[in-house]
């Protein structure tokens, strides 16, 4: 796992939590490319029950290009909200062989984890708030703590880190993220949980400067549905 950050590679369980938007899906399946890049034996999970526009599921040509095993809540229907957990996910919390990165869409995928609180909490795991400055529900630090904390108490698990993932599609530039780093410090200083990364889009990722988090660059694979 060379050349990788260790807030990457320091856990074999990911799972990213956040408000509705803040683009958890695009982080995660990011997250399973650079693991399988580096040799990895990787795998990921889509539990988002939510949104009907961003699930990693229908980039399932990429993860059979990367050799990634992928978990979908409903693998054979890429359009619909089908509120069901594969039994798959056993094999994925229990396969220590596998580097796994959980994607939980939307508020209400915390109550996926909380069904599976006590595997989860008997492995190597980290859980990772993701914040998006630019989303209203969390654009304030005192706003961000309050989702950490609820959050926290629906799934029963404690939050291990903040990735900073602060954009507006294709309209975001490097102020937005650098306005996102400050809020994700500010939430770190509020609630003692660290800020592992900035994601920033890869030709963004070249521009900023120095932060005290490493900048995570990742490409765009998540369309909307009038972009495919």
């Amino acid at each position: 796992m060379s050349g990788l950050s260790p807030w990457l590679t320091a856990h074999r369980l990911t799972a990213l939590v956040g408000h509705s938007g803040t683009g958890k899906t695009e982080v995660a399946v990011n997250m399973a490319v650079a693991l399988a890049d580096a040799g990895v034996k990787t795998a990921l999970a889509d539990l988002d029950v939510v949104n009907p526009y961003f699930r990693s599921r229908e980039r399932m040509d990429l993860f059979s290009r990367k050799g990634i095993r992928f978990v979908s809540s409903a693998q054979s229907m890429v359009d619909a909200d089908v509120p069901s957990l594969p039994a798959e996910l056993n094999v994925l919390l229990q396969d220590g062989s596998l580097r796994s990165v959980l994607d939980i869409g939307g508020d209400s995928g915390a109550r996926v984890l909380g069904r599976y609180r006590r595997q989860i909490a008997g492995q190597d795991s980290q859980m990772l708030f993701v914040l998006n400055a630019r989303r209203p529900q969390v654009a304030t630090a005192e706003a961000a703590e309050w989702n950490i904390r609820r959050i926290e108490e629906i799934m029963g698990l404690p939050m291990a880190g903040i990735v900073n993932n602060t954009h507006l599609c294709g309209e975001t530039t490097a102020d937005d993220i650098l306005l996102g780093a400050a809020l994700a410090e500010d939430v770190s200083r509020m609630t003692g949980i660290p800020v592992v990364c900035h994601a920033a889009e890869r030709s963004l990722a070249e521009t900023l400067p120095a932060l005290d988090a490493p900048v995570f660059p990742i490409d765009i694979y998540m369309k909307k549905p009038w972009e495919r």
